[in-house]
């Protein structure tokens, strides 16, 4: 149990941002971790110089986001962030934006990138197989934008996971149901068309077989060339699908 509170020197000015920012704090210092409870709800307040309703409020709303456990006549546990939690937050947070899915698929090519140099290095042989047995179900997935969608994903958070990183990996499940989203939508525009969709397996081919020969330089190059060869077919395809109800009006 954490029995010790510092005082930050500049504390949030409303009551529910110095209860967050005391739990952000504490769980960068190493002071909190999983499984810790936190001090007495009238102990609590009175260090951080809130009203019990105000902590009470804070606390549930970190509970929701599922960082605390509370517990009901035992007090408040830490718990370990669940990334699909997280992720609905972050969606919500972000769904407003404009061009959202671009600017994921951005987040998208930085994080892959760094993983699977990472995972050149890291990969485990049962990682390799389980990217493997995805590209073969990719194959196989072709002509259904939801199924095929799914198995893109999966195929590429493999990689992700297969990197080690326990930091990317939790932003990227993070982002997982935009990813999602795009993975599905990209399907969509293209899975009638047998060029565009032989070539996107080719594409995850290339991918894994310069990460299975461990050489971090070409897996890189390989990643890029898929979404940058993705991004222009799927823009084809659009600009052709457009130029053809044009002629049939």
């Amino acid at each position: 149990m954490l029995d010790i509170v510092r005082q930050d020197n500049e504390e949030p000015s409303t009551g529910a941002g110095r209860v967050f920012t005391f739990f952000r704090d504490r769980l960068l210092s190493g002071e909190l971790k999983a499984g810790d409870r936190l001090l007495g709800e009238r102990e609590l307040a009175l260090a951080l110089g809130v009203s019990r309703p105000v902590l009470r409020e804070a606390l549930r709303s970190l509970a929701m986001l599922g960082l605390l456990d509370i517990r009901h006549g035992r007090g408040a546990y830490v718990r370990s962030a669940d990334a699909s939690v997280l992720g609905q937050a972050l969606t919500l947070c972000l769904a407003p934006e404009p061009n959202i899915l671009d600017d994921v698929l951005q987040a998208r090519i930085a994080i892959e990138c760094q993983a699977i140099r990472l995972a050149c290095l890291r990969a485990s042989e049962r990682d390799l197989q389980a990217i493997a047995a995805l590209l073969d179900t990719l194959v196989d997935s072709l002509d259904d934008p939801e199924r095929g969608g799914g198995t893109d994903y999966a195929f590429h958070l493999a990689i992700v996971r297969a990197s080690g990183s326990g930091a990317l990996m939790k932003i990227y499940e993070a982002i997982s149901p935009l990813l999602m989203r795009s993975h599905v939508e990209r399907r969509r525009d293209t899975f009638r068309e047998p060029a565009i969709t032989s070539g996107l397996v080719d594409a995850h081919r290339q991918v894994f077989l310069a990460l299975a020969e461990r050489n971090p330089d070409e897996a890189e190059r390989r990643l890029r060339e898929h979404f940058a060869i993705g991004d222009g077919l799927r823009r084809n395809n659009l600009i052709s699908t457009y130029q053809r109800q044009g002629m049939d009006t």
